[in-house]
């Protein structure tokens, strides 16, 4: 169920307005009342309530009375100070100080009615006051129970004591943040956040490979917990925990990107799911471009050895065999371990094709080391995939190192057309210009392979994985 971990139990006082819903006092002696809808669609309710009986289901215990409410439109008003928001949001300093709105109008009308009455506006009672109308939907987060974020976030601008209740969720955090990015008030959030209560990341969870081949999938949940992760990190200024979530999202793989999507393209998500400020365009473009190398190494070998040139160098009549048997034992290897499909003519045959899109990277590699040292005979020691491959499968896991291939918040807000891999590819093919990249021994030796930071190692990653062709062995 989507989580509301502030919801609205401070004390409410009925406003003598028609209809008019309770106030939730925010600020006891606030001068305006924010008179908020929440309008929810039926997909994100059903969703919800789906949710919420399996939750019931696990655990045998209904939602507490103090949950989200799951109707598709909730009212609430909430007893704020104008001056806090006004200080820390400049969406409520532009809607309410400038009188060309009719919110600013209503605002200091009413100011002045109380001030001919000699009342005070923190004395007044909440129907006195100004009442300021905002309408809130779920596009952006397509969550249920928004209501009660929205007045944790009010409370976080207000400083109120214990402003969220501990523990939160990484869904309640990325939802805060859309409401906070709404309402241009991050700063004071993300302040909140990671210095007084000292927000902590969930861990990612470990993935397996099984000798057969058979890999974890990237789950839809799994993927959405990353999803918040960037967007928190990128909206509330995380720089090192931005660029470790997008290396994440690149090398698990992402349903999003999906040839063959299990949710429909169409259908209505939140707004994570399509990163904004062109991350999701990058991301996806630089796991292709990772995706695209390692599959060049697998094709590389094969090439050679169908080849009339002859791999085996050890100058015996068996050298012919050997080349045979090599690539029969690579074929074999590659097509247990489902990296390579024999696909013919026939249409039905491309099923056999697995989405690359939620295939993670390190499983592959990982699988590519996996292969043994197969030959033909005792003479034929170092012949075979396993001894020319490992060299390349390291340099290729050195430039996928914890600083490589990830954004860089700082880069990417500052200077995105330098950053982006997207551009320089865009720019090349503009120019006509190729980049080939040659596995020399001076470039397996490379000093800066020892270094992790984004001036050393993620320089030469950029170089490897954005080049338009290989040479895996130009020295053999």
């Amino acid at each position: 169920m989507d989580e509301s971990a502030g919801t609205q139990d401070d004390d409410s006082t009925d406003v003598s307005r028609q209809s008019g819903p309770a106030v939730a006092a925010i600020a006891p002696d606030g001068d305006v009342v924010l008179d908020v809808t929440f309008n929810t669609s039926k997909e994100t309710l059903k969703l919800a309530r789906k949710a919420a009986a399996a939750q019931f289901s696990s655990t045998r215990k209904p939602a507490p009375g103090n949950g989200p409410v799951l109707k598709p439109q909730v009212r609430v008003a909430y007893r704020v100070k104008l001056a806090v928001l006004r200080q820390h949001s400049v969406y409520f300093e532009n809607l309410l100080s400038d009188t060309r709105f009719a919110e600013g109008r209503a605002v200091t009308e009413a100011f002045e009615k109380l001030s001919l009455h000699g009342v005070k506006a923190e004395d007044a009672e909440p129907a006195d006051l100004p009442w300021v109308k905002i309408v809130d939907d779920d596009e952006a987060t397509r969550s249920a129970g928004r209501e009660g974020i929205f007045g944790d976030l009010l409370k976080i601008l207000h400083g109120v004591e214990n402003a969220v209740k501990l523990p939160v969720s990484m869904h309640y955090v990325a939802v805060l943040t859309v409401l906070a990015d709404r309402f241009d008030s991050l700063p004071p959030v993300s302040r909140y956040l990671f210095s007084k209560v000292q927000f902590k990341w969930p861990a990612e969870r470990v993935r397996s490979i099984g000798r057969d081949g058979d890999r974890d999938r990237v789950s839809a949940a799994h993927e959405e917990n990353t999803r918040q992760k960037i967007l928190v990190a990128w909206l509330l200024n995380r720089p090192p925990n931005f660029h470790a979530a997008s290396r994440d999202l690149i090398m698990a793989g992402a349903i999003r990107w999906s040839a063959y999507p299990e949710i429909e393209a169409s259908a209505e998500r939140a707004t994570w799911w399509d990163l904004q400020d062109d991350i999701e365009r990058e991301l996806q473009y630089r796991r292709e471009c990772i995706l695209n190398t390692i599959a060049s190494v697998i094709s590389h070998f094969l090439k050679l050895y169908t080849s009339r040139t002859r791999q085996c160098r050890l100058g015996y009549d068996s050298s012919a065999t050997c080349d045979s048997y090599q690539l029969g034992e690579m074929i074999r290897f590659l097509t247990s371990r489902r990296l390579l499909y024999l696909v013919d003519f026939s249409p039905l045959s491309v099923d056999q094709v697995p989405d690359s899109a939620v295939m993670d990277i390190s499983e592959i590699l990982a699988t590519l080391k996996q292969c043994s040292s197969y030959q033909i005979d005792k003479n034929h020691t170092n012949c075979g995939l396993r001894t020319r491959m490992l060299p390349i499968i390291e340099y290729i896991e050195a430039c996928l190192g914890q600083y490589c291939v990830g954004l860089v918040r700082q880069a990417w807000a500052k200077d995105r057309e330098s950053a982006s891999w997207v551009a320089e590819a865009e720019a090349a093919e503009s120019e006509g210009k190729k980049k080939p990249f040659r596995l020399t021994r001076a470039a397996t030796g490379d000093p800066r392979l020892r270094f992790a930071d984004a001036l050393g190692r993620a320089h030469l990653a950029r170089a490897l994985f954005t080049a338009s062709s290989w040479d895996w062995t130009p020295e053999e």
